[in-house]
């Protein structure tokens, strides 16, 4: 299979349009004891290019805002925006494609295919598309994402952090509008675990990517540039320039 010969798409623009809009979204389930809404009246935008942490307590809502807003599943009511396409009005098969080519998403388990090389999983979604990769494009993330050399390794070969990075590099690799991450470094040790997020941020940084990481972790929340805080399904609080203390003490005050 040649190299693709497709003009790149362009960088996103933080002077544009916001890379993500959700107005007035709730989300409702029908539990065995009645109606649970785990999100109650959600808004936000988030500009071009941003990197922001979500946190809550258990319960708030969090990977349910995560999974509406990245189309991975349906709110009850209100609008999610992505790019300037309104997803909430999509059918399931429009949107399976607008995921494929608009989305990214780094889960906790990096769901990587066991019998695939590193460079093959990067691919996959592309692929899964009918697209022809960019092999050029993909030796520039496993650069970014320290993993030259290694795409032909196979997932059973790489330590956990590598396997993260390179569901990284495989969210990153169609240049979506968005990245989202779910609990991203749950499964690592807290010292690797923040180096692949400050790996993501820097990365996301360079390519003028907008990601969205749901953390229980203060120290990985302090990597974004805003952390977003949920409670019972609500959007409560904001912080811009965080660390790790003041993450903590504004998740000290929701807990109580």
């Amino acid at each position: 299979m040649t190299a693709s010969t497709t003009a790149r798409q362009p960088l996103p623009d933080r002077t544009t349009a916001a890379a993500l809009r959700l107005v007035d979204v709730h989300k409702q389930y029908t539990g065995a004891s009645g109606a649970v809404h785990a999100l109650r009246g959600v808004s936000l935008t988030l500009d071009a290019g941003s990197f922001t942490a979500v946190m809550g307590p258990s319960g708030s809502g969090k990977s349910t805002l995560l999974h509406c807003a990245a189309g991975l599943d349906v709110p009850t009511s209100g609008r999610v925006t992505v790019g300037e396409r309104d997803i909430s009005t999509l059918a399931p098969d429009a949107l399976t494609r607008f995921r494929r080519d608009h989305v990214g998403f780094v889960f906790q388990a990096y769901n990587l295919v066991p019998h695939l090389s590193v460079a093959d999983n990067i691919q996959l979604p592309v692929m899964l598309a009918g697209r022809e990769p960019d092999r050029g494009w993909q030796a520039e993330l496993l650069d970014a994402v320290g993993l030259a050399g290694m795409a032909d390794r196979r997932p059973g070969e790489l330590s956990g952090g590598q396997a993260q990075r390179v569901a990284i590099a495989r969210a990153l690799f169609s240049r979506p509008t968005v990245v989202f991450a779910d609990e991203p470094t749950g499964a690592l040790d807290a010292r690797t675990g923040t180096a692949v997020l400050t790996l993501l941020r820097d990365t996301a940084r360079q390519l003028g990517q907008t990601v969205v990481v749901v953390t229980h972790d203060a120290a990985v929340a302090a990597t974004a540039e805003q952390v977003l805080f949920l409670s019972d399904g609500r959007l409560v609080d904001q912080l811009s320039n965080p660390t790790a203390k003041t993450v903590a003490e504004r998740m000290l005050g929701l807990e109580r």
